[in-house]
């Protein structure tokens, strides 16, 4: 009778937990490592739509209940995108503060640097991403891709 007692406990957490972890949505967001990220999938699609208005009027939305690093890379990203490098620049220091091995966040402070000329500011950022992604990764390649097409122009 403990045998089945036992059984039925080990049945009844599987029922429960399995279920619950296999349905969990997956969110479009920089860092696959981030647990507590906030659904950013219509952001993502205004961003893609080059709608920053409208991403930048949600994110601010979500910045305001969520201190979360994918959404500050996100206003900072948006920010960049309509010229605001100043304003950029701090949203993506907030969300290397928050979190320092974010890729998303080193790539696009990268291409900030690029697209403001300051290129060992640049480079700086490709070398942390070497150093957090050592088999290579996106942000990596994409980072290294606006260093070397600033250099050749």
């Amino acid at each position: 009778m403990i045998k089945y007692a036992i059984f039925g406990a080990a049945s009844l957490c599987a029922v429960i937990i399995l279920p619950a972890a296999i349905a969990l949505p997956a969110f479009a967001v920089d860092n696959m490592e981030t647990a507590d990220a906030p659904d950013l999938t219509s952001v993502r699609a205004k961003i893609d739509a080059k709608d920053y208005t409208g991403a930048l009027a949600e994110l601010r939305d979500l910045a305001e209940d969520h201190q979360q690093a994918d959404v500050y890379n996100l206003l900072g990203f948006t920010l960049r995108k309509t010229g605001d490098f100043k304003t950029s620049l701090t949203y993506y220091t907030k969300a290397l503060e928050l979190q320092p091995d974010h890729k998303g966040a080193r790539e696009y402070l990268g291409e900030l640097y690029v697209e403001t000329g300051n290129m060992d500011k640049a480079k700086e950022q490709l070398a942390t991403l070497k150093q957090l992604c050592p088999s290579g990764c996106e942000e990596l390649e994409d980072l290294q891709k606006a260093i070397d097409t600033k250099t050749t122009n």
